[in-house]
């Protein structure tokens, strides 16, 4: 199985910020699939033993309790894994995976559940050979759900670790100064954002003017919100300068 993308696709938002989506191949979205199939099987293995139970009413009561208990699994594993994880299942997470919305906005919760809806469309007329059709005839590799919903999947390559000298040479951080402020940023960032933020200051330079004003604002915003930085700590800084500030104690003051 190769690990590299069919295609890459550039998107460029309203706000000026481009994304290059690596677009999964064929290949990586059926391992993903077979995989995930493995996750609800085992679950509804377990889930026969209540569904048997119904035997006692008849075996076309238990038939379709068992029709809408599997839907209800398959669908709904999916659903909020992919919500829950940021347009990722179990599958997705092991393959390097994920489901973005189309123009690089936000993904919604409606798109994931109807993507997910249209599986049984995808699927007839056995073993994925409409969606498998559709998805080799455009060149995103979006099956029926996918274009319906206005989703893509694409390959996160593996991250490579930060190069650190992006920051080093900025000799005055106010707040290495201060550790409490410095522990309970630790404490309270998540990986997801701190990551976000070493991209956004990597990145900065292809940014527009307004865009990269607007990002750094919300990201200063976010930071200040995971704990009260004292003024005189952000006196005279601006946003970009205090985000530097914080991902530079987040990686690099660690040692």
């Amino acid at each position: 199985m190769s690990g590299e993308p069919t295609d890459v696709l550039r998107v460029r938002t309203p706000e000026g910020v481009s994304f290059v989506f690596r677009i999964a191949s064929p290949v990586m979205r059926l391992a993903a699939l077979v995989v995930d199939w493995a996750v609800v099987l085992a679950a509804w293995s377990a889930l026969a033993v209540f569904v048997r139970m119904f035997a006692v009413l008849g075996e076309d009561i238990m038939g379709l309790v068992g029709i809408l208990v599997y839907f209800a699994l398959s669908q709904g594993y999916r659903i909020a894994a992919e919500w829950k994880w940021r347009g990722q299942t179990l599958g997705k997470r092991l393959l390097r995976l994920r489901v973005v919305d189309e123009q690089g906005r936000r993904l919604r919760f409606e798109q994931i559940v109807m993507r997910n809806l249209l599986r049984f469309v995808d699927a007839l007329p056995g073993a994925y050979m409409v969606g498998g059709a559709v998805a080799l005839l455009n060149r995103r590799g979006q099956r029926l759900g996918d274009l319906t919903a206005g989703t893509l999947v694409i390959w996160e390559p593996a991250e490579p670790m930060p190069d650190f000298e992006l920051l080093r040479g900025e000799k005055y951080n106010s707040l290495r100064g201060n550790l409490p402020v410095v522990a309970r940023l630790r404490q309270s960032v998540p990986p997801e954002a701190a990551r976000t933020a070493w991209q956004a200051l990597v990145r900065r330079d292809e940014l527009e003017a307004g865009a990269r004003v607007r990002l750094f604002g919300e990201l200063a915003a976010y930071f200040r919100s995971m704990t009260r930085v004292p003024d005189e700590l952000v006196d005279g800084v601006s946003d970009e300068q205090f985000v530097r500030n914080v991902v530079d104690v987040l990686y690099v003051s660690r040692g």
